[in-house]
């Protein structure tokens, strides 16, 4: 079942394209990662996504519903199923991490103290951030902050959560602990689409890539047909995939395993 779809979406800001005639479709309880250049419009499709950003063109399908069709109380009601998780966590330093991860609830359900605070044990308890609640975000590591944001956006239980560059600036442990986070998220039925610049991590983590370049979709598939493609923009920008033999034959055997 599809649980996004992007059908031939343009986007111009100031007679400048954006995305130009972008179709997408994400299954639902999948990682689908979203590649490309600097500039190329990533970001821009997570807010799409969102409803932050009306097309000019297309159509943006979001659980079996056309969100430009929407008015903007039935739009916020589906970006409610949503989660984000900003490059930069947005986490709010005057609160603790307990508070942090409340903040929606509080606002959003109707929830009473016990139960939320019974919500928040649960769901540090699923990021790994057990024992931290008292602490404050100036006092976590830049893992822990992760983990944090994304311990808020899961507060409202959402059907899908929109990562944007989740481990730019991590070591390569707090990488990996993220990604399997994911992944972990993945299994307890979450949709999942990550904006990323990061090849190993894309490659790692994706049940289907999308590649794009200038606003346009270059290709869009499994890491394997990714790999095995002979466009030369793809072959470029996964050269150090491809010129590591190595690597590369462990990842397709690695996808194998998967299928």
């Amino acid at each position: 079942m599809n649980i996004i779809e992007l059908k031939n979406i343009s986007l111009k800001y100031e007679d400048k394209s954006i995305l130009d005639d972008i179709s997408m479709t994400i299954q639902n309880n999948s990682v689908h990662v979203i590649l490309g250049p600097s500039g190329a419009g990533k970001s821009t499709i997570l807010k799409v996504i969102l409803g932050l950003l009306q097309v000019d063109d297309g159509e943006v399908i979001i659980d079996e519903k056309e969100i430009n069709s929407l008015n903007e109380q039935q739009v916020l009601n589906l970006r409610r199923k949503m989660g984000f998780v900003f490059q930069g966590n947005a986490l709010f330093d005057s609160l603790t991490v307990a508070e942090n991860t409340a903040y929606f609830l509080s606002y959003f359900t109707n929830k009473n103290e016990e139960q939320i605070n019974q919500k928040v044990k649960e769901i540090l308890s699923f990021v790994n951030l057990s024992g931290s609640e008292d602490l404050y975000p100036d006092e976590l590591s830049g893992g822990m902050k992760k983990r944090l944001a994304i311990a808020r956006a899961l507060a409202t239980d959402p059907q899908i959560i929109l990562f944007d560059e989740p481990t730019t600036g991590l070591d390569p442990i707090n990488s990996k602990a993220i990604l399997n986070l994911i992944k972990k998220l993945q299994g307890a039925g979450t949709t999942s689409v990550i904006v990323t610049h990061i090849l190993n991590d894309a490659i790692m983590i994706g049940d289907t890539l999308t590649v794009i370049n200038e606003g346009k979709v270059v290709i869009s598939g499994s890491v394997i047909e990714i790999l095995q493609s002979s466009d030369r923009f793809i072959k470029d920008f996964f050269y150090e995939i491809n010129d590591n033999m190595f690597l590369s034959n462990k990842i397709k055997s690695e996808c194998y395993e998967r299928v």
